[in-house]
């Protein structure tokens, strides 16, 4: 009934963590494409639960059919990227259940996907969470490492010109 007492209230400029857990810099993560960004630039978090969050405010833009990756858009037109795990697309949706739809309106902190972390672990799976920032034409201060909380913790600030 009174959800939005517990939402993060957070600067408007901010980007929260998807996950609890341990944020590395996205040049750690075990993947040359997250690695050398030819994704965009963002963070990653090595997870301690199942859930997976809203990072932003928006519309879910995206959905990727096998539950692994989303998108979403904020009223100012910012486009964040969740790829949860690594090589997980493998699973075709085995081990996610996702809790919105594309086009619905999110709240930072919303819960958008749960994955089965015994699942992952029995299968090998890295489950490391990129938060990225594919098409970000501001300037983006990025969090590089430290305990963080699922949307609450701020990993990223947007601000400054656009390049």
């Amino acid at each position: 009934m009174f959800d939005f007492l517990n939402k993060a209230a957070l600067p408007a400029n901010a980007i929260a963590a998807a996950a609890t857990g341990k944020l590395i810099p996205l040049e750690n993560v075990k993947d040359e494409v997250f690695a050398q960004k030819m994704l965009g630039e963002g963070a990653a978090i090595i997870p301690d639960s199942e859930i997976v969050a809203a990072p932003i405010s928006g519309r879910i833009s995206m959905i990727y059919p096998t539950l692994h990756a989303f998108g979403i858009t904020s009223k100012t037109g910012l486009e964040v990227l969740v790829h949860i795990g690594i090589n997980t697309v493998e699973l075709k949706g085995k081990g996610f259940k996702c809790y919105v739809k594309e086009g619905e309106q999110v709240h930072c902190g919303d819960k958008i996907v749960r994955f089965d972390s015994y699942l992952m672990n029995q299968e090998g799976y890295d489950m490391s969470i990129m938060i990225l920032f594919p098409n970000c034409q501001q300037e983006l201060k990025i969090i590089k490492e430290g305990h963080v909380k699922r949307g609450k913790s701020i990993i990223a600030e947007i601000g400054g010109e656009q390049k």
